[in-house]
């Protein structure tokens, strides 16, 4: 049996005269147990596809199952065996961190103590601050907060809408480390994120674009399909670099990362020497040119051009 499937799900909303497609066409299946990760830029339809699979939004056409349980017409059993953190804050922010969770637990008509060891070592971070008012938490703590009250009736099933925007690199990394724990318990996690480092850190994603899906399949198994060279490059000037190179008619694509230009040719032939050539010609100075291995994000934007 699937944790999840979801089968031609289309989404629109109005927009004045017209209507903006969130979701077109998406169909996937999560494993039960696994971590998969939704991955895509804002706007690209995850948090649409996550209010559907939990009950929250009706789909305009196709169908999506949690467990055996049909988000239509079984969405109190659904509701009663997920959790769900959404991206924006929403607990209750003049409660206390231990009202806040007390709640939570009271809806779902358990108590902390029942299933204490699936949160403890969560809780244990935050306990300090249990008098402590939610909004006046830091963004971390928050995180920390929503996620144990999303697991204190011992979900099958967690989704986690884009968890870790906006929080500092320590606690993303944290969260991620406690996310895997958790797997360990049998919790079947969908997680989206717009950032691409994440997607390493998933069993399988899927890569979101436009409310269409681009990609399911393993981080490796994405990357390795990815068969051209790329070439990073660094130098003064960045930006009229950029210019220089993309004027090049043997250039296919060229995309900044980070510190680096990320460059693909049209052919593998004397692709450095060709670098090398428009960096001399562009007088550019202090210049850097490397062969690197794909990353999600480069196979993100070479899907895209499809």
């Amino acid at each position: 049996m699937k944790a999840i499937i979801a089968q031609n799900i289309v989404k629109t909303y109005p927009a004045g005269k017209t209507t903006v497609t969130a979701l077109n066409g998406i169909s996937l299946a999560v494993e039960q147990g696994e971590i998969f990760g939704i991955i895509g830029p804002d706007g690209a339809g995850k948090t649409s596809l996550f209010r559907i699979l939990t009950t929250l939004l009706p789909a305009d056409s196709g169908t999506a199952t949690v467990g055996d349980f049909d988000v239509v017409r079984d969405y109190k059993a659904i509701r009663n065996r997920i959790g769900y953190m959404p991206g924006k804050f929403s607990l209750y922010q003049d409660l206390s961190v231990q009202e806040n969770l007390e709640f939570f637990a009271a809806i779902f008509d358990t108590t902390i103590e029942e299933n204490y060891e699936l949160i403890e070592e969560i809780y244990r971070q935050i306990e300090p601050f249990k008098t402590r008012r939610a909004g006046q938490l830091s963004g971390g703590m928050k995180q920390k907060l929503a996620l144990c009250c999303a697991l204190i009736h011992k979900p099958a099933v967690l989704f986690l809408d884009e968890p870790t925007t906006g929080v500092d690199a320590v606690s993303r990394k944290e969260f991620w480390e406690m996310l895997h724990r958790l797997k360990l318990q049998g919790i079947t996690i969908m997680v989206s994120t717009p950032y691409m480092d994440e997607a390493s850190l998933c069993d399988r994603i899927a890569l979101l674009q436009k409310g269409e899906i681009l990609s399911v399949n393993t981080p490796a198994g994405i990357t390795d399909g990815f068969k051209k060279p790329i070439w990073a490059i660094k130098a003064t000037e960045m930006f009229r670099l950029l210019n220089a190179i993309n004027a090049d008619p043997s250039v296919e694509s060229c995309f900044p990362f980070g510190q680096f230009h990320h460059v693909v040719f049209k052919t593998p032939d004397n692709n450095e020497s060709q670098l090398e050539s428009i960096s001399r010609k562009g007088n550019f100075s202090e210049v850097d040119i490397h062969r690197i291995g794909p990353g999600i994000e480069d196979c993100f934007m070479e899907l895209m051009k499809d």
